[in-house]
Formats: structure tokens, C-alpha cells, sequence
């Protein structure tokens, strides 16, 4: 189906598929920072943009960039990232680009200018994949990348900035990504949901109210190995079992609260012997709550249940905090808008907080944030089984732009 025969909605399905096969892995999607198949994305999306009527250009970190004209000074930042995680789906990240690149070209159809610039940002790097380090491109852009991030190394050796390097920009010279302009009138973000909440309540959209905030923590139960067939019961100080009932009294104090998700992701028993008691376990720990005060509370209940287990069970437990990152909710002014604008393309509107991080995270350093979200097929998301359905996708492009007319109205 040709681009002319297509109605918006599925030329954005269809770029996305595009943007599927801009891959590294022999399999599936797989597209790292400042990679082979980071540049086949960036030749797509840079001719996309400029369909749409804008300017393009790259800097240095190796973000994408494009500005649609206004009719006065100030600006609106879109975007969304087109990295990728290994073995990812189609539609985290990219579809965030494509449809905003949908709503300015109905602008630039129109011959229409609002009374602010658009610049969108595609951004390099959201997930981490092949630094370990998230969000390298709009860190740069908010001047908050530091010296030392440059200095990451892949699992090849090669180091952040010889990426850069190899990719066109040069790391001598990031300082100049960063905004120096006016404070942006705002920065929207268009994602799937990756969470079952708007396939349960049969909406094709919804506005995202906050990005939960999180801690990371890593937590050792050291006990004592011993023969499986020759300690008694009684006389056991197995790490397993302390490790088994913390995990389960980290489900209940999650499942007990509204808005709180938990997870123990990773357990390593050691020695790992089927005939020898557990002597030392080693958890992760992620916790998550759009209110900062509650998500803390929350880990400090959890916490005092592994030392209490622990002690119980004549365990010792040690407890590292790995990462701990604020809530951060979304500019009430674009909440407003966005729901409006839902409301004004016939849908109903509900508000709904995103529980994963996002390059508007780092964005909300420089402008007010705001999100919409998409419904996701399951709920699936960073798997090749990632779904969206075109139906959806246009409900998104018409409610950006309807959010585009009413920030104008202003």
C-alpha cells in the first residue's frame, strides 16, 4: 500500500515496519546507540521529516532533529527515542516519532503554521542497551550528561564517545547539544501504554498523570550451607527460605497497595547444589509508586521484612540501594489539554500513571511534560509480540493534533 493510497494512521504502521528492519541482530529488532542499524533508522526518519516540511539535522550525541517553523519564537518540543532493547518490539519508541511526524505533516498539508516552532526529537539513546547507561540523548540535551558517561565502555571496549565519534559528532563537542533557547512551551511525548489498563477499559488512548518513581536495590541473605541429608531441619539456616518468604511478603505489601508494583526480577542461590543446603542468596529488589512518599514508605517496609525474616531464621542480611529516581508528574496545564483534545476526538479520557521511565523523565529538567499513551495488545511490551492496532494509532494522530490547535489557541 503506497503512502498516497494510505490514510495517516497506516502510513505510521507501515513506517514503523520500516523501522523494524533497521536492525543489528540476526533476529528480531535489535538497534543500539549510534549503530549501523541506528544510522538505516535516521536515513528513514530524516526523510520523513522533511515530507513533513521540516529541517533536520543531527547533533553531536547523535539525536534527530527536526523543526517545523512557526509563526513566533517559542517552541514545542515532541519526541520519543528510536533505540531499541535487544530483541524489542516495533513499537516502543518509534511510534512516538512516526506519529508525531504525522501530525506536522497535516499541518504542513495544510500550509498551515501555529504561532510556535515544533522541533522533533528522535532521540539516540533511551534504553541503555549498549552502555548500560540510560538516556544519553536527552541527557545531552538537558546539559546533564556528564564527562565520566563518555568514558562507558561496550561489551566490545569501544567508549561513548568513539561511538559518537564514528557516528558523525564530536564528543569535544556535546556541550553545544544542549537547549540554550527560550524555555520550551512543553514537551509531549506519544507511547504505547506497555500495561493492560486501557485494553481493560476498551480505550484507544489515555493521558498519562505522572512517571512513577523507583528504587533499586540489591539484597544478600547470608546463611549457612550444610548437607542436605545430614542437618536436621531445626538446626538449618538456609538463605533459600529466607530469600522464598521475603520475596512473598514483597508480593502481599505490593498487592496491598493501591498504585505500588514490586518485583524481585533476579535470585542467584549459592552454592547451587541439589544436595547442599542454600548458604547465600543474592535478590534484586525494584519498587515503583507515582507518589515518592508512598514508594518510600513502601521500601521501608519491605526492607524491615528481610531484616526481620532474616533474624527469625538466624540469617545475616545485607542490603545495597542500587538507584533511587523521583516521581515526576506530568504539567497539570498539558494534562488538561491532552484531555480535552481526547474528549474532543470523541473518546473518553482517563488519566493513568506510567510505571516505566521515559525521555521525559530527563525533560521535565528543561520544560513542563505531558504523555500519551496508546493501547498495547496485552499489555506486551520489549518483546517481538509488542502490538498496536491501526484503529489506535489513529486516535493518537488525531488527538496530537487536536492538542496542537487548542496550545495554540493559548
Amino acid at each position: 500500500m503506497s503512502g498516497a493510497e494510505a490514510s495517516p494512521a497506516q502510513v505510521v504502521m507501515e513506517r514503523c515496519d520500516m523501522l523494524a528492519a533497521c536492525t543489528d541482530g540476526p533476529e528480531g529488532i535489535t538497534r543500539p546507540f549510534a549503530s549501523a542499524a541506528m544510522r538505516q533508522a535516521h536515513e528513514l526518519v530524516s526523510g520523513w521529516m522533511r515530507e513533513a516540511g521540516m529541517s533536520v539535522r543531527r547533533d553531536h550525541v547523535g539525536n534527530l532533529r527536526g523543526l517545523y517553523e512557526g509563526a513566533g519564537a517559542p517552541t514545542l518540543v515532541l519526541g520519543s527515542h528510536l533505540d531499541s532493547v535487544r530483541n524489542a518490539g516495533r513499537y516502543d519508541g518509534p511510534l512516538g516519532v512516526v506519529v508525531a511526524i504525522a501530525a506536522v505533516e497535516r499541518l504542513h498539508l495544510a500550509r498551515r503554521r501555529l504561532p510556535f516552532g515544533i522541533e522533533l526529537l528522535a532521540f539516540a539513546d533511551e534504553e541503555g542497551l549498549r552502555f548500560g547507561t540510560t538516556y544519553l540523548g536527552s541527557r545531552a540535551l538537558a546539559g546533564t550528561l556528564e564527562p565520566h558517561d563518555l568514558q562507558r565502555r561496550d561489551a566490545e571496549g569501544i567508549t561513548v564517545a568513539d561511538a559518537v565519534r564514528s557516528f558523525g559528532g564530536d564528543p569535544a563537542r556535546i556541550e553545544e547539544d544542549r537547549w540554550t533557547g527560550p524555555t520550551p512551551l512543553g514537551y509531549v511525548e506519544v507511547h504505547i501504554e506497555q500495561g493492560p489498563v486501557l485494553e481493560a477499559r476498551g480505550l484507544p488512548v489515555g493521558v498519562v498523570s505522572a512517571i512513577a518513581g523507583q528504587n533499586r536495590f540489591s539484597i544478600s541473605f547470608q546463611g549457612e550451607p550444610g548437607h542436605a541429608g545430614t542437618v536436621p531441619m531445626d538446626g538449618r539456616r538456609d538463605a533459600l527460605v529466607v530469600a522464598a518468604m521475603f520475596v512473598v511478603a514483597v508480593e502481599q505489601e505490593a498487592r496491598a497497595r493501591q498504585g505500588l508494583v514490586a518485583t524481585v526480577g533476579k535470585l542467584e542461590v549459592s552454592p547451587g547444589a541439589a544436595n547442599v543446603i542454600p548458604g547465600r542468596v543474592d535478590l534484586s529488589l525494584d519498587v515503583r509508586h507515582p507518589d515518592d512518599s508512598a514508594r518510600l514508605e513502601a521500601c521501608r517496609r519491605m526492607l524491615a521484612d528481610a531484616h526481620g525474616l532474616a533474624e527469625n531464621r538466624g540469617v545475616l542480611v545485607e542490603v545495597r540501594p542500587l538507584s533511587e529516581n523521583a516521581a515526576v508528574p506530568c504539567a497539570p496545564r498539558l494534562v488538561s489539554l491532552l484531555t480535552r483534545a481526547v474528549e474532543d476526538c470523541g473518546q473518553a479520557a482517563i488519566q493513568l500513571p506510567s510505571g516505566a521511565g521515559h525521555d521525559a523523565v530527563v525533560m521535565s529538567s528543561l520544560s513542563d511534560i505531558g504523555m500519551l499513551f496508546v493501547r498495547c495488545k496485552g499489555g506486551v511490551s520489549h518483546h517481538p509480540a509488542e502490538s498496536a492496532a491501526v484503529e489506535d494509532v489513529a486516535v493518537a494522530i488525531d488527538v496530537l493534533g487536536r492538542f496542537l490547535e487548542l496550545i495554540a489557541e493559548k
